[in-house]
């Protein structure tokens, strides 16, 4: 181990002293951004960058867990993403997979898929299903699987689920419009009951949401990283946690 190693720990151990747990998230979204880049970077294809992408995410989330966060919400595809070529859609969905039945078969945190799954091919949707399923019971950390999610996508798919409900109770679309709260909406959020995310961060050096959870992240603190994401590594998920606990949130005010 050469001396820059050596600091590196130093600081990495000294910088995870100094977090309080009491002002860390806790729920953490993140979009993981910058697989091919990594990939092409290293003469790499881009299956090669989505497998190194899924394998941090193992890693993410079990730094998040030993920081007592609840809740890690993954952005894997989007709705956007479903219009590359499809050998490219099938490597992502073939790592999310893969991902996906290395956290079943570890047993420690409980999985749910996030998205439109419609929009999926049926059997890699059925597949995923399932193994989010076989966690049900699982009381650790949960992560949300974002595949075929869109955020502009989840709205009108909430908007017509309220609509749909109420219709089969019977009431009008103006009973509807004249009673319509918030609140009313997000219990139709692919993300029902659960907290929205406290802080949302993006790798690769990529400056906006495109999307991301447009409904939950009103409130939200977010963190951008220069790092492509199979490169990111704890020191930066604590710097971006000391950003975090640094910031005095208002909550829109």
């Amino acid at each position: 181990m050469g001396v820059s190693d050596l600091a590196y720990g130093v600081y990495e151990r000294r910088l995870a002293k100094s977090l309080d747990p009491a002002k860390l998230p806790r729920h953490v979204g993140a979009i993981v951004d910058g697989n091919r880049r990594w990939a092409k970077r290293g003469g790499a294809n881009s299956e090669a960058g989505y497998q190194a992408g899924a394998d941090k995410i193992l890693e993410f989330a079990q730094w998040c867990d030993d920081l007592g966060v609840e809740i890690v919400t993954l952005w894997l595809l989007s709705t956007d993403n479903l219009q590359r070529p499809a050998a490219e859609v099938n490597s992502i969905l073939a790592a999310v997979e893969s991902l996906m039945e290395r956290i079943a078969a570890d047993g420690r945190w409980s999985l749910a898929l996030i998205g439109n799954r419609d929009m999926l091919p049926a059997e890699s949707a059925a597949r995923m299903k399932r193994l989010a399923d076989a966690t049900a019971g699982v009381q650790g950390m949960r992560v949300n699987i974002c595949v075929g999610y869109g955020g502009r996508q989840e709205l009108t798919d909430a908007m017509r689920s309220l609509l749909l409900d109420q219709a089969a109770k019977g009431r009008s679309l103006e009973e509807v419009a004249s009673t319509l709260e918030v609140d009313h909406i997000a219990e139709h959020l692919y993300t029902r009951g659960q907290p929205d995310p406290d802080l949302v961060i993006r790798t690769s050096g990529e400056q906006r949401l495109s999307g991301f959870l447009l409904w939950q992240s009103v409130h939200s603190e977010f963190y951008f990283s220069d790092v492509l994401w199979p490169a990111f590594r704890h020191v930066d998920l604590l710097r971006a946690m000391r950003s975090y606990a640094a910031r005095e949130r208002r909550f829109g005010a």
